[in-house]
């Protein structure tokens, strides 16, 4: 019986292959457009202007705050009711893109205000404006404190896009849903998925360790 199940498994791997496909585009496009919104928001929650860092700790906290499944209803569902609608792969994409942003700006935040502020001081001292004080000094030195965690923040991000498979987002665990109903193996499915899951986070997971162990010798090296 199980042999039978494997063999069924085989014929359709091409099916769970397009749900790696698109697991992969979701967190991809996801991850880097909340790479750009993250770093922009944890630049201005690190200045000084304290409403404008309380108006993003609050949209953090509310993002961080709450289930994913959740905030993806209330773009797929809701919305719609104030005139908002958006099919399910737009709408997983800009769900994943919030909540990622949320994490990745805080990231941010505390990279730039890890830097002494003697830093600050020096480049403005240089004649460099914000943005070339931004660009050329505290950016640079912060990345020793944000790229650790914010690689880590991305094998967060993909793993949790499997719940975009609630809105009907052919993913890999979409994918291994519609597998069970036709075959009844749910552990053999499942574990399936799960390993696609790990062949696509693994690499990530490495370059996370190999930054942290990088920047733990550049460290000791000061």
């Amino acid at each position: 019986m199980i042999l039978f199940y494997f063999q069924r498994l085989v014929e359709i791997f091409p099916f769970f292959l397009k749900g790696l496909w698109m697991t992969a585009a979701v967190s991809g496009i996801s991850l880097i457009m909340a790479t750009i919104f993250g770093l922009l928001l944890g630049i201005a929650r690190a200045s000084e202007n304290k409403l404008l860092g309380g108006l993003i700790g609050a949209y953090v906290a509310v993002i961080r705050g709450t289930p994913f499944v959740v905030q993806i209803f209330i773009i797929f569902f809701i919305l719609p009711e104030w005139g908002i609608q958006l099919e399910a792969l737009p709408a997983a994409i800009l769900a994943l893109t919030i909540l990622g942003t949320a994490f990745i700006c805080e990231i941010v935040a505390g990279g730039i205000k890890a830097v002494p502020g003697g830093q600050w001081e020096a480049a403005a001292s240089s004649g460099l404006n914000i943005y070339q004080q931004l660009r050329y000094v505290i950016i640079p030195q912060s990345l020793q404190t944000i790229l650790p965690p914010l690689v880590g923040q991305y094998v967060l991000l993909i793993k949790d896009s499997s719940v975009v498979s609630v809105i009907g987002v052919m993913d890999l665990t979409r994918v291994g849903w519609v597998t069970v109903n036709r075959i009844p193996e749910g552990l053999m499915v499942f574990s399936l998925v799960g390993i696609l899951y790990f062949v696509i986070s693994y690499p990530l997971i490495r370059l996370s360790n190999r930054l942290e162990k990088k920047m733990a010798t550049q460290q000791l090296m000061l």
